[in-house]
């Protein structure tokens, strides 16, 4: 059931930590890997590593704020692969200065434009994709997608209001896209996210690991803390949950967001 050789699976923001992690971990287990991002030298940097152990890997560049550059790569796609069975939307991430810091930048004055840049790449992002590689599925009448949610819309943090609204909204899009897609078009399309907990990558690695000294901030002995499993997450342990979402062992799982989080969001503090 959880065979998914020479299944199509596209991933945006697909050369991030998490994204290139998705995608030699699908590579390997046998999907042909379709990936999306901005610049086009490390899609196709990645890509070619992939094929050089064996995998089958496409690269390429375009930005999910472009519906034009999405509809080009989703023709990419058929013209290469023939289908798209799975999307994993991974495009995302934080903007420091829609980050509040205290004494520094309060909320008061957080830039416009950061605010809807955060909440544009994370969720417009990920409705533009849906819609431009769901279109195909709909045509095919079966496909997955899988959204990229966050810690941070379970339970909200501080500092990163923007973010943890984007990441809000993108579970009540993922049920509804779930129940939309089943309902009009196949009950073969299913649509669920997953919400990683803390893994270290660029764009909050300075929130958790102070520069100078290498040794955790205030803030990241403050996750660990409240992680039971006592560590940050490690892009692979994504992978099994990821799997189980884009084969056939979740035929009948849709609209659901699935914590990976080492208990985070279970933990009280007490």
């Amino acid at each position: 059931m959880f065979d998914i050789k020479d299944r199509v699976a596209v991933i945006t923001g697909g050369t991030g930590v998490l994204g290139s992690a998705l995608c030699w971990g699908l590579a390997r287990a046998g999907a042909k890997v379709a990936i999306i991002a901005r610049t086009e030298s490390k899609t196709q940097q990645l890509a070619d590593s992939i094929g050089a152990e064996g995998g089958q890997a496409l690269g390429i560049a375009a930005d999910v704020l472009d519906r034009g550059a999405l509809e080009a790569a989703a023709q990419r796609v058929i013209d290469a692969f023939g289908q798209i069975d799975s999307l994993i939307n991974g495009a995302g991430g934080n903007h420091p200065q829609a980050t509040t810091l205290p004494g520094e930048r309060p909320f008061f004055d957080l830039p416009q434009d950061a605010l809807e840049w955060v909440f544009n790449l994370n969720f417009q992002g990920t409705v533009l994709a849906s819609q431009v590689f769901g279109q195909q599925m709909a045509a095919q009448r079966s496909g997955v997608i899988l959204n990229i949610s966050s810690m941070a819309a379970l339970r909200p943090l501080t500092r990163v209001a923007a973010y943890g609204s984007a990441k809000a909204a993108l579970d009540n899009f993922t049920r509804w896209l779930a129940v939309h897609l089943a309902q009009e078009y196949s009950p073969d399309i299913r649509v669920n996210a997953i919400a990683p907990g803390f893994f270290l990558g660029e764009q909050n690695r300075y929130l958790l690991i102070d520069e100078a000294s290498g040794d955790l901030t205030p803030r990241g002995q403050q996750i660990i803390a409240h992680t039971p499993m006592g560590r940050f997450g490690q892009p692979d342990d994504l992978l099994g949950t990821v799997i189980w979402l884009v084969s056939d062992a979740s035929r009948f799982v849709s609209g659901i967001v699935v914590p990976i989080d080492g208990g985070f969001s279970a933990y009280s503090g007490v």
